[in-house]
């Protein structure tokens, strides 16, 4: 299974139980927006930051690949 996806399905499962909790907790309506939208900022920001790392790594695999193609070339 390709790690990107991996990454993407455990932080999609972290937002949808955060929410849920946030839900179904007793508290106002206006505090559980802010929650939400507090929470939903902070699992961008990681996805965010998922999403580089993983865009680095396929980067550096490409340019690994192009050296070597470089060289059996030469």
């Amino acid at each position: 299974m390709n790690s990107g996806k991996v990454v993407l399905g455990v932080l999609a499962g972290l937002a949808a139980g955060a929410i849920l909790g946030i839900l179904f907790a007793p508290d106002s309506g206006a505090n559980t927006r802010r929650k939400i939208a507090s929470k939903g900022e902070e699992y961008m920001d990681d996805l965010k930051e998922k999403f580089d790392e993983f865009i680095d790594h396929v980067s550096e695999k490409v340019g690994k690949a192009k050296e070597e193609i470089k060289e059996e070339t030469a």
